[in-house]
């Protein structure tokens, strides 16, 4: 009886499958009762629950059933969940693109991929994409057959005669290919991620040794704890006295010109001149884009700024904007030099990447493509050139004892300080670090917390100790290094004389101005009588080849 009843149904479908098939479907009649009409509804739903457990199994349905009512429940508050929500993953990729337009090509293809992926999930409804975690750039290469990437140092010129440093050719991109590689995002700072700097308004003063009321006077202990990397660090940095630098902390600069430095938001290129004692060098090759977005700045002392009057107006000397710094913490003008030589990250808290000269030097490439080449193709946060003829410490310090930079009894004692913190003499054991002797007149870096440390950490040691900073500069890297891997870019001399080039002390310029001119002796009046002119007497070596060949034929003949 079931099993004819079963076939019934499903020979009913099949023949409403035939019928649908031939174009006549069944009419209800217009007279059929509720009841009819109801009980047809329910062999309906029997005869397809029965054919869904014949090909199914009765065991499967409930599962089926179950994954149908999930799906439809899932789509609901997918469909009117996210019509809800803010899109906020989205919308930092985008405010990341709008505020830095000069997009690295890595990093965007990673943020762009990420970016469109959210924008399919969105429209089909499928699920939610959470936004990434912050991310950081990562260097790049360049693309294959790319000139650069096979490009090599030629042998340097076989003039015996020049044995001194000289430039070298380097390979960098046209500025619009810089620009473009310029990172979105800031590198990553190994280990270190939040710094303080260490504000005091009654300084102590007792001190084991050395320190400035600028620096703060920490004290051993409190040096070697600054050694010791941690995410979160309080430490000495300059600036000590006041809450902001430049602002009654020694190192004064005025207050309109505090608010155009905390403008500068991209590059910033630094140079500055203390006691007159160089002539302003204006940038060379610059080009339009970079005199429009790089902030260009020179400090100057009352001196300085007495011996430029007159020679420019608005603040401006060319490209330079001049500032004025009252109150300079130090009697040594070189020390003085080494404040915002190596804080700038301090006096332009906004800035993401610095390029430091020395006020003899004359920049003669464009920035973008210096920061390209040396920091972002080598994915490095800080650059500096070696020194193109000393590699050791110990010879440096021997050398500035013998040039006379500083006072000898002190080089002495900070060389024996630091050999019995463990240094020792440059050796190629010391190897990927290529030298321990930086020449420092140049500082290529971006600012973010590793190198902001490296830089506040190397000023304590010059507050501390002598102001030469090339003696001090391997104890701080390879401190550094111990505690978090990190490095510095050490290139050569060479690749650092071809992008500035170095000028004369204005003392100098003076010596050699007031050097006599050499004597230029006029050529003898030309005579048109040939008569006139008096035959130069034969020499006496000629006379006596003369006679002794006159012997000789007479000998002959006879």
């Amino acid at each position: 009886m079931s099993g004819g009843s079963l076939g019934i149904r499903s020979g009913s479908y099949g023949s409403l499958d035939k019928q649908g098939l031939n174009g006549v479907l069944p009419i209800q009649a217009a007279s059929a009762t509720r009841t009819k009409a109801y009980s047809k509804m329910l062999k309906e739903k029997e005869t397809l629950i029965h054919w869904i457990c014949k090909f199914a199994g009765r065991k499967k349905v409930g599962m089926l059933l179950l994954c149908v009512i999930s799906a439809a429940v899932f789509v609901w508050v997918v469909y009117f969940g996210e019509d809800q929500e803010n899109d906020n993953g989205s919308k930092v990729n985008d405010n990341l693109a709008l505020n830095n337009p000069l997009i690295n090509v890595v990093q965007s293809i990673r943020i762009d991929n990420w970016t469109s992926l959210a924008v399919s999930v969105k429209e089909t409804k499928v699920g939610v994409m959470h936004p990434p975690p912050p991310s950081y750039f990562l260097g790049y290469t360049l693309p294959p057959g790319h000139p650069c990437n096979t490009f090599t140092l030629p042998p340097p010129p076989a003039d015996k005669k020049r044995t001194g440093p000289r430039p070298c050719p380097v390979c960098y991109l046209p500025v619009e290919e810089a620009v473009a590689l310029m990172p979105k995002v800031p590198s990553f700072s190994p280990v270190i991620k939040n710094l303080t700097y260490i504000f005091e308004e009654n300084l102590n003063r007792e001190t084991e040794f050395g320190g400035s009321d600028f620096g703060g006077y920490p004290t051993l202990k409190q040096r070697n704890d600054s050694y010791d990397i941690r995410e979160s660090m309080n430490m000495h940095c300059g600036f000590v006295k006041g809450r902001k630098p430049g602002r009654g902390t020694g190192f004064d600069i005025y207050d309109s010109d505090l608010l155009e430095m905390e403008q500068c938001n991209g590059v910033v290129v630094a140079s500055a001149i203390f006691g007159a004692f160089d002539v302003i060098q204006q940038p060379r090759n610059i080009s339009e884009y970079s005199k429009q977005t790089v902030c260009f700045y020179m400090f100057v002392d009352e001196e300085t700024e007495a011996d430029l009057k007159g020679k420019y107006e608005n603040n401006k000397i060319g490209v330079w904007r001049i500032v004025l710094v009252r109150d300079l913490p130090y009697t040594d003008g070189r020390r003085n030099g080494k404040i915002p030589k190596l804080l700038l990250h301090r006096l332009f808290p906004n800035a993401r990447y610095s390029l430091w000269i020395d006020g003899k030097l004359e920049l003669v490439a464009d920035p973008y493509q210096i920061l390209e080449r040396f920091l972002w193709r080598k994915n490095a946060t800080l650059a500096i050139s070696r020194h193109y003829k000393r590699f050791d410490v110990f010879v440096e310090a021997e050398a500035n004892k013998a040039a006379g930079k500083y006072d000898n009894a002190s080089i002495d004692h900070q060389v024996e300080f630091y050999k019995r913190e463990g240094l020792t003499p440059y050796s190629e054991a010391k190897h990927p670090i290529t030298s321990d002797v930086p020449e420092g007149c140049v500082i290529i870096r971006e600012h973010i917390p590793i190198s902001n440390l490296f830089t506040c950490l190397w000023f304590n040691e010059v507050d501390r100790f002598t102001s030469r900073d090339q003696i001090s500069f391997s104890t701080v890297r390879d401190k550094i290094a111990a505690k978090t891997n990190w490095t510095v870019n050490m290139f050569l001399d060479c690749e650092r004389r071809n992008f500035v080039i170095q000028k004369y002390h204005k003392d100098v310029l003076a010596l050699l101005a007031q050097r006599a001119p050499p004597v230029i002796y006029p050529p003898p009046p030309y005579m048109a009588n040939d008569s006139q002119r008096k035959v130069p007497p034969r020499r006496r070596r000629d006379r006596k080849s003369g006679a002794r060949h006159h012997r000789k034929v007479s000998k002959e003949i006879v």
